[in-house]
């Protein structure tokens, strides 16, 4: 019998996986935590016992000579006293009066009944340096006696908890050291001497040195393991409040860039949620916790960086001083530029990523600001942005800021914010396609192939697999093509929705011209319904005659815009148009770079080549011939770019070479200044501007004159080179431009002629002469004192 108790007694392998775990875990933390109490507890007594000695102490005045004598009369009392108790060597009525004193004070150090107020600055209380030589530098305390828990140990009994206590050093020791520090460095301050220029810089160097070597390595060590070192980025963002004002400007602006180029580097490439409360009550493994935890710092230290950016370019708008005055105001502007740039390439570089619309409504009204460097800034961040957006939901944000800065500000902004929307790459979307076109292709086994490599029953099964995959892959393409289909309508409409607000409400403000060109790009876009409106507008807007040529051109070109793409089952006739564009051809700026050039080429590309059947041919005639003369007013490149237009005229209408001849057809005599291109009678003048042109100092230009003239031939000695002719005439435009101040080709060097050089120029001075100039030569000058008022002291005397 007592064998078997014995057994019992000890547990057995199946009763202890029986006992739960979670009960053990259970009992030990209870363990712990009354332990952990209890220790605490005692800890607070004594801190507010020794509190209040040193407040009773403090309060009673000790006579230096009786400091004095007790430390001369013996060392080794005081040892002995050390190690006593404070409360062993006290009375009963003593101990009292610390409890009551305890009771009243604030914070365990302060009175209440003292009428002194709590933030009291030293300077008022010059009597507290005499009062603190008065009290004795070490206290009688008992040193604090805290536990540190060990791992525990297990014996049959059950789980026995171990820990040992940890040694403290003393308070009193300690400030007595912190004060004799402080003292020191007051002196230290006092005895600095005073630096020459020379020194102050080489110090300036060697702080910013230091700071820079500092940046480098937690810039390395956070880009070597960015899940550990989440602290270090902290620190690091923490050197964007520099206080040394020496070098306060320089390490900002490098913290700024470097944690650009940080979080650049070691953001992933999703976008980052915050967890649900069930998310964070489930227990997850230490590696999904890791993470967790180095996803949810990396958000809070981006964050808390943008609004860093985001302050420093509101105090540099409000030209607002901070307390420090580590920083002076000129130097803000410096600071802000660097703030504009970091946000600039995190709003390229970080699209996916958290805070991006944040980004947007900081950067697009900056895109209006009145400083250069700053708006072109931010001009090129949208454009990069919407050139590598390829679904369109960065676009779709920036896009709407836009409408509501415009709208906001009464259509009071540059010009600028407008043709960015010129940058959209909604030109790419193809609006119109069946779901089979949508569907990516992938090769199915035809019939005869089942019927060679397959049995009935697989044949059958087989064409049910393939039947749900093509219906899987439709829905597959068409999900993601409907996407971004969607957000470029979504966008579009904005777009839209600005340019007819503005061209409705603000017709005479100068956003008209960026209006224009962006409904010349996206007009095929446009919804059929709106056509006979738009055009309407477009063409009261010429005839109204307010606007600038430039003006009236992009009006033209997007008229035919809309004409040529979803227009051409409109009835129209576009004559008004042709007669704007013939009337403007002679106002054009012959000067500058002849930007205006480029659009007059695009117009006549919609106008004449891809409307050919619409064109008659007096009114091809006139455009030939008017044109001609245009050709020899303007640069080169302008002039290439017209030939080539005139050569396409030559081949695509028939009996263009009428103008080639000196005979006239019909009766009626040309009129160049007639403004109707049908009634001007072009076919009774002849093409004399090419032989000019022949004549012309650039190369091309000759070539193509010369080409002309022979009638535009495609084969034979009259023919153009390849280059020439398998390129449009806006291509030639551009590539002959002169923008950079090159000339295109290059003009060969001259070698100059070598003239005699003569040795011996007196060689052909009379010799007499020679003699005289040598001597004058010689003769030293002697400056003589003018005396300007001489004639007025002679007439004043006599």
């Amino acid at each position: 019998a007592s064998q078997r108790k014995n057994t019992k007694r000890v547990p057995s392998f199946r009763k202890l996986l029986r006992t739960s775990q979670i009960k053990l875990d259970n009992k030990l933390k209870n363990k712990q935590y009354k332990q952990k109490s209890a220790a605490k507890k005692y800890r607070k007594e004594q801190k507010k016992l020794r509190e209040a000695v040193r407040d009773a102490i403090s309060r009673k005045p000790f006579p230096l000579e009786e400091c004095k004598k007790k430390q001369v009369a013996g060392k080794h009392k005081e040892e002995e006293e050390e190690d006593a108790l404070p409360l062993d060597m006290m009375d009963e009525d003593d101990l009292q009066l610390i409890e009551d004193l305890a009771q009243k004070a604030s914070f365990l150090t302060r009175d209440l009944s003292s009428n002194e107020p709590v933030h009291i600055k030293k300077r008022k209380r010059e009597s507290m340096i005499e009062k603190y030589e008065k009290v004795p530098r070490r206290l009688q305390t008992e040193p604090e006696k805290e536990l540190i828990h060990l791992l525990p140990i297990k014996d049959k009994s059950g789980i026995i908890p171990q820990a040992v206590e940890k040694p403290v050093v003393n308070v009193a020791s300690d400030e007595e050291e912190d004060t004799e520090e402080m003292e020191e460095a007051e002196d230290f301050e006092e005895a600095l001497p005073v630096l020459s220029p020379e020194e102050m810089a080489a110090q300036r160097r060697q702080k910013l040195q230091e700071r820079k070597m500092h940046i480098a390595a937690l810039a390395s060590a956070i880009l070597s393991e960015p899940d550990n070192n989440i602290k270090k980025l902290k620190e690091l963002r923490a050197m964007l409040m520099e206080q040394d004002p020496n070098v306060a400007v320089i390490v900002r602006k490098l913290v700024m860039v470097s944690l650009m180029e940080i979080f650049k580097d070691i953001t992933p490439s999703y976008k980052i949620r915050p967890l649900t409360e069930a998310e964070k009550a489930t227990k997850v493994k230490k590696e999904t916790q890791k993470l967790r935890e180095f996803e949810e710092g990396l958000v809070s230290q981006y964050k808390f960086y943008l609004e860093n950016l985001e302050q420093t370019i509101k105090d540099w708008k409000q030209r607002k001083l901070k307390k420090s005055n580590v920083i002076s105001l000129k130097a803000y502007k410096g600071l802000a530029e660097v703030a504009v740039k970091c946000l600039c390439e995190l709003l390229v570089a970080l699209p996916h990523f958290n805070f991006h619309n944040n980004i947007i409504v900081l950067i697009v009204p900056l895109m209006n600001d009145p400083s250069k460097v700053i708006s072109e800034l931010c001009f090129e961040a949208v454009k990069k942005l919407f050139k590598q957006d390829k679904l369109g939901y960065a676009s779709l944000g920036v896009v709407k800021v836009i409408s509501g800065l415009v709208r906001g500000r009464n259509y009071d902004v540059r010009p600028e914010v407008l043709k960015v929307f010129l940058h959209l790459r909604i030109k790419e979307v193809e609006l119109q396609k069946d779901s089979e076109d949508i569907a990516p292709k992938k090769k199915f086994m035809t019939y005869k192939e089942k019927r060679k490599n397959l049995s009935r029953m697989q044949r059958k099964w087989k064409k049910a697999e393939e039947k749900l995959e093509r219906e899987l892959l439709e829905a597959e393409a068409s999900e993601s093509k409907e996407k971004k289909l969607k957000l470029h309508t979504e966008t579009l409409n904005i777009v839209f929705v600005t340019y007819f607000r503005i061209l409705k409400k603000a017709q005479k403000s100068p956003l008209l011209p960026a209006v224009l060109e962006g409904l010349a790009k996206f007009a095929h876009l446009i919804n059929v319904e709106f056509f006979d409106d738009l055009l309407i507008v477009l063409h009261s807007l010429i005839a109204s005659g307010g606007l600038s040529y430039r003006e009236s051109l992009h009006c033209i070109l997007s008229a035919f815009h809309i004409l040529s793409g979803q227009g051409d089952v409109l009835n129209i006739d576009p004559m008004k148009f042709y007669t704007h564009l013939y009337k403007t051809l002679f106002s054009l700026h012959a000067g500058g770079t002849n930007e205006d050039i480029g659009i007059v080429l695009q117009c006549l590309d919609v106008m004449f080549a891809k409307r050919r059947k619409q064109v008659s041919q007096q009114r091809a005639l006139a455009f030939l011939k008017r044109l001609s003369t245009l050709a020899l007013h303007v640069l080169p490149n302008s002039s290439v770019g017209i030939l080539a237009t005139n050569r396409v005229f030559m081949q695509t209408f028939p009996k263009m070479d009428l103008l080639l001849d000196n005979e006239s057809q019909g009766s009626g005599v040309y009129l160049p200044e007639l403004e109707e291109p049908e009634h001007c009678n072009a076919q009774n003048t002849a093409l004399w501007e090419l032989h000019l042109l022949q004549r012309h100092y650039h190369p091309t230009v000759q070539k193509f004159a010369a080409h002309l003239i022979a009638g535009a031939p495609m084969e034979g000695s009259g023919a153009l080179s390849l280059d020439l002719s398998q390129r449009s005439a806006t291509e030639l435009f551009e590539a002959y431009c002169m923008k950079g101040m090159t000339f295109n080709p290059p003009v060969a060097s001259v070698t100059p002629r070598r003239k005699d050089t003569f040795s011996q120029m007196d060689s052909f001075v009379d010799e007499e002469l020679n003699k005289q100039l040598q001597q004058h030569v010689r003769e030293t000058v002697v400056h003589k004192s003018l005396d300007f008022a001489k004639h007025l002291k002679e007439s004043s005397l006599s």
